[in-house]
């Protein structure tokens, strides 16, 4: 069995989304994220823009090959929010990424099966309002090399339509090239096979 070497995310974050549910108010959100630093501006930003609002619940998962991920109930009755709006994110089989929902409260309790349906909902609407793009797993390959060799490197990176993420080009060259992960070990083999070439995994 190969190893998966893709995964789906979105590109930019959603648009606002309304679900009103007995005169509560739920916004949802949906943001690309890579860190948990992101996470917390994003949030800290949703809360200077709704100051009246009373939850602030959230999902996320971060990672590609090693995912970790977190629920936030935020006073919401426990596994009434944070886990329905991750259930989502699991549902669409996303990762880096965001989901949260703001709710203004209405008055009327919706009691715990009201609640995990409507930040479900919401949860839903925000995704659906993304753009979903799958992408590959990359690994990155550090390659070394003295300049006189530099001709019999560039013709393998043009040949094999490597990407180079970054160069340093002097008598002693560095150069570090993206590798999808299911053509790492063959393009690993090619250069460690080369004479006088050092490649290592980043």
């Amino acid at each position: 069995m190969i190893d998966k070497d893709t995964y789906k995310t979105i590109t930019s974050p959603s648009s606002e989304i309304l679900f009103k549910e007995k005169n509560s108010k739920f916004y949802g959100y949906a943001f690309p994220v890579t860190t948990e630093e992101e996470i917390k501006t994003h949030l800290d930003l949703l809360k200077k823009q709704h100051q009246g609002a009373v939850h602030f619940c959230y999902a996320f998962q971060l990672g590609t090959e090693t995912t970790i991920f977190r629920a936030n109930d935020d006073g919401e009755p426990n596994n009434s929010a944070g886990m329905p709006i991750y259930g989502q994110i699991q549902s669409f089989n996303l990762t880096n990424v965001l989901v949260v929902v703001v709710r203004f409260f209405g008055g009327v309790k919706l009691g715990v099966g009201g609640l995990i349906s409507a930040y479900r909902t919401a949860a839903k609407m925000a995704l659906d309002a993304s753009k979903i793009i799958e992408t590959t797993i990359d690994v990155l390959l550090k390659i070394k090399f003295d300049y006189k060799n530099m001709n019999k490197i560039m013709r393998i990176i043009k040949e094999k339509k490597l990407n180079i993420t970054s160069q340093k080009l002097n008598e002693s060259c560095e150069i570090i090239i993206s590798v999808r992960k299911k053509n790492a070990i063959i393009i690993f083999a090619i250069f460690d096979n080369m004479f006088e070439i050092e490649i290592n995994k980043i």
